[in-house]
């Protein structure tokens, strides 16, 4: 793996643990497609450091548990802000 893309998932992984952040709001932060950030996740971070990667997991599942909650919620305040 290139240096750099070792960075940016160590960057990535350290900003998705600090804020517990989305995977849709970490790509946006470092300019990467949804798409990049998974795979850094998921395939690239267990090779680098498992803690980390284990760390990860349990906060992607926690997100994903809660995108339908998410969802709801905004589809509330759209059509709340319609009225």
């Amino acid at each position: 793996m290139q240096d750099y893309i070792q960075r940016r998932v160590l960057d990535i992984c350290s900003y998705i643990l600090g804020t517990k952040a989305t995977v849709r709001q970490a790509a946006q932060v470092f300019k990467v497609s949804k798409s990049t950030v998974h795979k850094d996740m998921t395939e690239r971070l267990p090779s680098l450091n498992k803690q980390l990667a284990k760390e990860i997991k349990a906060v992607l599942e926690y997100n994903k548990a809660e995108r339908h909650l998410r969802g709801g919620e905004a589809t509330r305040r759209k059509y709340k802000d319609l009225a």
